[in-house]
């Protein structure tokens, strides 16, 4: 395995899917269930979660062939909407009850698109395409940023009260000023290849 190539992917796809951020959403979802129920659903929309964006990541190419999508593009797409989760990262909207009044989620909202959201399918179709001998690595890293999101998500009632809601704020504006950055540099890469396109062409 090549940890240098992982880190890096795991640590984006991490702060893409949010979890400190996704902490007040999950729990006001879950609020009316026990312990042992809420641990179920858990385990099981992230479960849903990782189906789908791994069957995003073993198809990309695929994807994109048949789309007719460039490289230029979907670095440009997968730049804005990585400046859009950003933006929500830093300024967070407040959760209300009746957005969250749902009795049993069923993929939707918690497994997608909190978690496998169209910024992280994006990002992964982007490493299959470009970089397709890297897809084990691909795979790794999603799998780490997967395992640490699921982690906090199933401790997000102990971290809630220990962090505060300030705290979690706090924490998932800084994942989004990261976010700021890898988006922009995402916008660049694809601005660039695609002048170079025009003047190759």
């Amino acid at each position: 395995m090549n940890w240098p190539v992982i880190a890096p992917a795991a640590a984006t796809l991490f702060f893409i899917m949010d979890p400190l951020g996704n902490m007040p959403v999950f729990n006001a979802i879950l609020d009316h269930l026990d312990s042992r129920q809420r641990a179920k659903i858990v385990a099981r929309e992230m479960l849903f979660a990782l189906t789908i964006l791994m069957v995003f990541l073993l198809t990309g190419t695929a994807i994109l062939d048949f789309m007719g999508l460039s490289q230029s593009s979907l670095n440009i797409a997968g730049g804005v909407l990585l400046a859009i989760i950003a933006l929500r990262m830093i300024f967070p909207s407040p959760v209300r009850e009746n957005e969250v009044d749902v009795e049993d989620p069923f993929i939707v909202p918690l497994a997608m698109p909190m978690v496998a959201g169209p910024s992280t399918i994006a990002i992964l179709l982007l490493l299959s395409s470009t970089q397709p001998e890297y897809i084990w690595e691909w795979g790794a890293a999603l799998l780490i940023a997967w395992a640490a999101t699921a982690a906090i998500l199933t401790a997000s009632p102990y971290l809630m009260r220990y962090l505060g809601s300030r705290g979690s704020r706090a924490l998932g504006r800084l994942m989004g000023m990261l976010l700021v950055l890898l988006a922009t540099q995402m916008l660049l890469n694809g601005v660039a290849e695609f002048v170079g396109s025009l003047q190759s062409g």
